[in-house]
């Protein structure tokens, strides 16, 4: 199978630590390229993101819910617990990292765009978003053997050490940030740090 992925993204991040975690990590050639300018992708994903996944028999399958609930019907454990509490809670916390990541993913852009502009009430949207998740999950009861939700999580957290690397979030959380901080430790975590694509930011 090929992985088609950007370092920076977070949403690829996440499919390859869910691949380690499931076991098939040496299943996926990786195929890093720049989704901004990259026209082959466009020609298997119409909406030319990563992460997008490449099967053997030509399937193409994007977007990162659909691509690592795939990936979960192969490896010899299960990130999606079947039924019951356990799995809408893990559903809803990648729904909460999914969406994060989204709003901090275009949070990003738009400072970056306009570094020295004032901030817009879209991005004042996009901070409080940011602070009412982080606040969320400080009160969340996080798996030391993570499910696809603890996942989502901490990719989420990465990527805020990744692109704001000067923005404390980690203070007046201390339950989240010691949890953070065994979590990253992890060999799937410790190989897929995010990195940035050659001459880009």
């Amino acid at each position: 199978m090929e992985l088609w992925y950007a370092p920076t993204s977070p949403f690829a991040r996440k499919v390859r630590v869910a691949a380690h975690e499931l076991g098939l990590s040496g299943e996926l050639t990786l195929v890093q390229v720049n989704p901004w300018t990259e026209e082959r992708l466009r020609t298997i994903n119409p909406l030319s993101k990563v992460p997008t996944l490449v099967l053997e028999d030509g399937t193409v399958l994007f977007e990162s819910t659909v691509i690592c609930e795939y990936l979960d019907t192969l490896g010899g454990r299960h990130l999606y617990p079947a039924d019951g509490p356990e799995r809408w809670r893990t559903l809803l916390l990648q729904g909460m990292a999914d969406g994060a990541m989204t709003a901090m993913g275009r949070l990003f852009a738009e400072e970056r765009n306009s570094p020295d502009r004032p901030p817009t009430a879209m991005q004042e949207r996009f901070h409080a978003a940011r602070e009412a998740t982080l606040d969320r999950l400080e009160s969340e009861r996080l798996r030391a053997d993570p499910l696809i939700g603890e996942i989502g999580v901490a990719v989420f957290l990465g990527y805020l050490d990744f692109r704001w690397p000067d923005r404390d979030w980690r203070s007046g959380r201390p339950t989240l940030t010691r949890w953070f901080e065994r979590f990253e430790e992890r060999p799937s975590m410790t190989s897929t740090k995010h990195s940035l694509l050659q001459g880009s930011m």
